[in-house]
């Protein structure tokens, strides 16, 4: 018999014990609607295995990882080419997720794997928010007349949820009407206080990793430059930490365009944080 001790590939600091946790990890290797550069859903694997060079203690929080309670149930599976069955697997097992009492926290991936997730977590809770990190609108109907396309993914939530109940922070770049749909619901902020709107919501957080700037995120599939710096992004996190955040997900990380590793590092302490925050 093998003594070991073994390598690890979960997120370290899980709880392995996935009935007693209190939020559940899940890879969505997909990004089978990127425009620009795929590889995003090699971000999941990569990730787990960053995760081992972080310090389970934040600084930012004072907390420690385990903390957390959190359940790396590892990554789901895709039929390579079929977006909808790719959707649909991510919003049954998400389903099964609230469904046990439990809040999901996703890793993409592309962004439109958050689509399925609100669809699923609508189910659960009413009064639902959503507060959105990006470079990007996407608030498209439709990108080259697909309307499954990580352009249009949070467009198609904000149908679900009212986009009086979105807030977007980082954005810069999209088309006019895009922006002209944010000045008419008033998404866009700039000041943590802008956020206060929420205090009484049931808020999903999901971070694009293309709202850090280039100089630190140069790994994700439509770099913008101009983005937030890790602190600022952090300071949102620590905001938010006063909220009621029912569930959150990290995406656009595409680690093979940063070959130092650093962008794959900046995803997991990206990670590290927002789980803090919830």
């Amino acid at each position: 018999m093998l003594t070991g001790p073994f390598l690890d590939r979960n997120w370290m600091g899980e709880n392995k014990d996935y009935a007693a946790s209190d939020i559940v990890m899940l890879g969505m290797p997909f990004d089978g609607t990127v425009s620009y550069r795929p590889g995003s859903r090699f971000a999941p694997e990569q990730i787990r295995l960053a995760s081992w060079g972080l310090e389970e203690y934040s600084p930012y929080f004072d907390k420690h990882l385990e903390d957390c309670n959190f359940h790396d149930a590892g990554d789901l599976e895709f039929p390579l080419g079929n977006t909808v069955k790719s959707l649909d697997l991510i919003e049954k097992n998400v389903e099964e997720i609230y469904r046990d009492g439990k809040r999901v926290f996703g890793i993409g991936g592309e962004h439109l794997v958050t689509l399925p997730e609100i669809k699923a977590v609508s189910k659960f809770y009413d009064n639902l928010a959503i507060v959105h990190f990006d470079a990007h609108t996407d608030l498209r109907k439709e990108y080259l007349g697909e309307e499954l396309s990580h352009s249009a993914v949070i467009r198609h939530s904000g149908e679900i949820i009212g986009f009086e109940n979105l807030k977007q922070i980082g954005i810069r770049s999209g088309m006019k009407e895009e922006f002209e749909l944010m000045k008419k619901y008033n998404t866009l902020i700039h000041e943590h206080k802008e956020l206060d709107c929420f205090k009484d919501k049931n808020i999903f957080v999901t971070v694009d990793l293309d709202v850090l700037d280039t100089s630190i995120m140069p790994g994700t599939g439509t770099p913008e430059v101009g983005g937030l710096s890790f602190g600022e992004l952090v300071g949102w996190f620590k905001y938010l930490s006063n909220f009621n955040i029912i569930g959150a997900d990290v995406v656009e990380l595409a680690p093979d365009y940063d070959s130092s590793g650093a962008s794959t590092a900046v995803a997991t302490k990206v990670i590290r944080e927002l789980l803090m925050a919830m």
